[in-house]
């Protein structure tokens, strides 16, 4: 992607024999409720799950990729951290190595000896393989928790020690939108909120701030290496070039700017995330290549079925990504809309809006009064004019203000069995 500091070399090389996607994004920017929305293929209001303690119910898990492939004779396979629910689902997959809550990074094998959780994890994947019957088709669900911080622990970025030197010489530049002026334009429910507390305790000094990324970017590489063991291990077993991998997160991550942490928000830094597709059976002219639409983390779950060759189920409001992939052009969204409605207890502003081509409309839903935020990203993609508090803006707001009614009304017309009408 370009990152002038982070090295990513596994990745990397995957994404130069993949198609990298330069504008993905999720629909809401926490772990519980988009991972919801992965394996669903379907937005918060649709699925239900906006907390941390509602898991899927038997039927909606039984329209989920994972389901849906094991039910076509797919081995399949969960490691890492499940977030979605408190009751884990280990009778509903083949193999399962997944963990509760957020996990800790630092483990212990059977022997005592110390491992970080993301070779741990790593280690696991092999296992899986392992285990998978030869013959038959698998899929594997690899959930990492880096780069998640340890929450409660005063470290937070725990990356293994044998790290330390990585990255340490490395200065780290403050983003411009650190500049208190960013998060003093912002509404004062987000000033006193809980991505500002946490902005204090990660980044709230230089010194700070530096040595924060610095373990930020470690535990990137460190999950590199796991994946580099991975796709190595597919290679060395024959399984390379008839297996698709793709990568993704499940939310984006302000390092400071406009002068927070976590992500929660509507900001490009909160909502955009990496997706990159490897599919061996790609033609050597699409290795490399780049996908500029907009695509969403509802995508992925049609996506997997169709790579399976695995007809579309009902209820997914995603598409599936394999026409971008092979560089078709189909007609594609123009416009998506953005909800988050988990508050903690107050200390976050739940928000929902609209992101197009251009324009991003945000709208406070706690603020008194109403708050809005309306950004010309082509113009101002540091998002540091809102615009709709100036006469110039005016008509782009009312436009997309209108917008933003009638996804909520078609989202809210959703039911189970009812067909999904796309507002685009």
């Amino acid at each position: 992607m370009g990152h002038p500091i982070l090295r990513t070399p596994h990745l990397d090389r995957l994404a130069s024999r993949g198609v990298l996607f330069r504008n993905h994004f999720v629909t809401t920017s926490i772990c519980a409720v988009s991972r919801a929305s992965i394996f669903s293929g379907q937005w918060a209001g649709t699925h239900g799950i906006r907390d941390f303690a509602t898991g899927f119910t038997d039927d909606a898990w039984g329209r989920t990729y994972p389901a849906l492939l094991r039910h076509a004779g797919y081995f399949t396979g969960f490691i890492g951290k499940w977030g979605v629910g408190r009751d884990l689902p280990e009778s509903r997959f083949d193999f399962w190595r997944g963990f509760g809550g957020q996990g800790h990074y630092y483990q212990k094998r059977p022997n005592g000896q110390f491992v970080h959780l993301t070779e741990l994890m790593g280690d696991q994947s092999i296992e899986f393989l392992d285990a998978a019957p030869r013959g038959r088709p698998f899929c594997l669900s690899v959930s990492f928790k880096a780069p998640h911080v340890q929450d409660q622990d005063p470290r937070q970025f725990l990356y293994d020690p044998a790290n330390a030197a990585l990255y340490q010489d490395v200065r780290i530049p403050v983003p411009e939108t650190a500049e208190p002026r960013y998060i003093n334009a912002l509404p004062v429910e987000v000033q006193r909120s809980e991505g500002r507390r946490r902005w204090a305790v990660r980044f709230g000094t230089p010194e700070l701030y530096e040595e924060s990324v610095r373990s930020y970017y470690r535990l990137i590489t460190e999950m590199d290496t796991a994946i580099g063991r991975l796709t190595a291990e597919l290679a060395r077993r024959g399984l390379a070039d008839n297996t698709v991998i793709v990568f993704t997160s499940d939310n984006g991550f302000y390092l400071g700017e406009h002068g927070l942490a976590g992500k929660w928000l509507m900001h490009e830094e909160s909502i955009r995330v990496p997706l990159l597709i490897f599919d061996p059976r790609l033609p050597a002219a699409r290795r490399g290549s780049t996908v500029d639409e907009m695509t969403l983390n509802v995508d992925l779950a049609p996506t997997l079925l169709a790579a399976a060759s695995l007809p579309p189920v009902s209820g997914m409001q995603g598409r599936p990504l394999l026409p971008l992939v092979r560089g078709e052009r189909p007609r594609w969204r123009r416009e998506w809309f953005y909800e988050h409605h988990f508050s903690h207890d107050g200390w976050i502003p739940q928000t929902e809006g609209i992101r197009t081509n251009r324009w991003k409309y945000t709208r406070y839903l706690d603020t008194q009064p109403l708050f809005e935020a309306l950004f010309d990203l082509a113009a101002d993609p540091r998002e540091a004019r809102n615009l709709a508090r100036e006469e110039q803006g005016q008509p782009s707001l009312l436009e997309l203000r209108e917008r933003w009614r009638v996804w909520r009304k078609a989202l809210a017309a959703v039911r189970p069995g009812s067909r999904w009408e796309d507002p685009n």
